[in-house]
């Protein structure tokens, strides 16, 4: 196979991955809309909604980039930013786990 083959099947086996990563994330955030329509319909948020709605965001807070990337306008542009974010994440995460 060629090199430029390479890269192209390489490119798409990773678009693939952040795809399904993406979609799994999104899943798990399946119940929020119910729970924060909670406070406009007037009713109160119980302790476990409250947790549950914790656990939504935290797991949205990981494809946040990603969203923004898809749902702003010029997302695209903003690409080199999301590229200089997740190699400062990982930085980080290695000099944590080096420590």
């Amino acid at each position: 196979m060629s090199r430029q083959g390479k890269l192209i099947r390489e490119f798409y086996e990773t678009m693939e991955r952040e795809r399904r990563y993406m979609l799994t994330e999104v899943v798990k955030a399946g119940g929020l809309m119910p729970l924060l329509m909670k406070q406009r319909n007037k009713q109160k948020w119980s302790a476990q909604d409250k947790r549950e709605l914790m656990l939504h965001l935290r797991h949205l807070r990981h494809v946040s980039p990603y969203i923004a990337v898809i749902v702003l306008p010029g997302g695209f542009a903003m690409l080199p930013a999301l590229a200089w974010w997740l190699d400062r994440r990982r930085g980080r995460r290695a000099l944590a786990q080096s420590t």
